[in-house]
């Protein structure tokens, strides 16, 4: 595995390093909602910075970071995160924007979830009917918040209705879309994914569906090779009125896929 992140680090790359250079590993779902391809233009032209990307899941995102692989990290699971800053491994925590997860599944609903009246009632339903229902199973973002939901309905999912496949948004919406299976997908990668099929947005809108996304610097004290100063800049240009004008207008046929909110 770890040869595999290696190896699309590199990739991603292209020439050497320089000090112009950050490493930020960035989830999966934020990569495949496109707005990275709005972003890192603007902060190459603004501060002449080339952002160097390595999308993987939140749970891989962190231990990159612990191990001081990457200079920073963007990604969205809020305990996760905390952690990751209280034990040293990161300086602190800066949100930067929000979206929101939303259930997916067959236009036929057969666990109707659609009439559910909270995200916990809609992951009853699914249970209950025992209707197919592909997770990541990756430690990502939103795997972490899935499980969470599972928990608030009180269900324990289990095979053969419950499919784990180990994979990043993308992958696992194609197999969603292939075997008409329910999952759950953060609200820009859903917009931005083409193949979807029978499938269609089924459930949305319940608070605990909300989805912070977040940059923490890696702490330099316990990684002194981390380029600190470049990640300050970029910080500085994430949160700036330039991102946020960004981010807000980035939409898909018309529809907003994040709100920023950068706060201290």
């Amino acid at each position: 595995m770890m040869h595999r992140l290696l190896a699309l680090l590199i990739c991603l790359a292209g020439p050497a390093m320089g000090q112009d250079t950050v490493r930020l590993a960035v989830t999966t779902s934020f990569h495949n909602s496109g707005l990275a391809d709005v972003l890192l233009p603007g902060i190459k032209q603004d501060l002449g910075l080339d952002v160097h990307l390595l999308v993987v899941g939140t749970g891989q995102a962190l231990r990159l970071g612990r191990a001081g692989d990457v200079d920073a990290i963007l990604v969205h699971s809020k305990s996760a995160e905390i952690a990751f800053v209280a034990d040293g491994s990161g300086t602190h925590r800066r949100p930067i924007m929000y979206n929101d997860f939303v259930l997916i599944g067959p236009s036929d609903d057969p666990a109707d979830i659609a009439t559910a009246s909270t995200a916990a009632d809609a992951f009853s339903r699914v249970a209950t009917a025992q209707s197919l229902f592909v997770s990541r199973g990756d430690d990502s973002g939103t795997h972490k918040k899935e499980l969470a939901l599972w928990a608030n309905a009180g269900h324990s999912p289990q095979p053969p209705w419950h499919l784990s496949v180990g994979a990043g948004m993308g992958a696992a919406l194609n197999t969603a879309a292939g075997l008409g299976a329910y999952i759950l997908s953060d609200r820009a990668s859903w917009l931005n994914f083409q193949n979807k099929a029978e499938q269609t947005l089924l459930f949305s809108g319940d608070p605990d569906l909300f989805n912070q996304y977040a940059f923490l610097p890696v702490n330099p004290d316990r990684h002194p090779h981390v380029k600190a100063d470049a990640v300050i800049r970029l910080e500085d240009w994430l949160t700036s009125e330039k991102a946020k004008g960004l981010i807000n207008s980035y939409s898909i046929n018309g529809e907003p896929l994040f709100t920023f909110n950068a706060t201290p």
